[in-house]
């Protein structure tokens, strides 16, 4: 198994949807590795949890990472995150992600997740998308 392409993988992630114009046109800036302190935007795109698994063989080392980005808003209702949700899609999607090591060879969305936070108007959007790189 081989986690080195891990942060390449992170940083294409984050490069694309920070590049996307029309994730930008819903977020704008709000795309984040780390939430910043403070106040955060009333509707933001986190990238979040990952876990890899090995998937070497024969030709070299390899992982299958499956990650979360996720969709937070405190709008009322779940309109406006999944309209988020579905251009992080699109923007993930759209074409295939260049990395500084390694490539990858499979990429796809996975599942997703909505559900209310607590009691209040918050609203999250947990995207999974599966991606197998190649160290090579």
């Amino acid at each position: 198994m081989s986690y080195a392409m891990s942060l390449a993988l992170q940083a294409a992630v984050f490069a694309r949807l920070t590049a996307d114009a029309a994730l930008g046109d819903l977020v704008g800036t709000a795309v984040f590795d780390a939430l910043p302190p403070g106040d955060v935007p009333s509707i933001y795109v986190a990238l979040g949890t990952e876990k890899v698994t090995d998937a070497s063989d024969g030709s070299g080392a390899g992982a299958v990472h499956e990650f979360t980005v996720s969709v937070v808003t405190d709008r009322a209702g779940f309109a406006s995150a999944k309209g988020v949700a579905a251009a992080v899609s699109d923007a993930l999607l759209g074409a295939p992600l260049a990395l500084s090591r390694g490539r990858v060879i499979g990429f796809r969305f996975h599942k997703a997740a909505a559900a209310r936070v607590g009691t209040g108007d918050t609203r999250r959007i947990d995207l999974i998308f599966r991606a197998r790189v190649s160290d090579d």
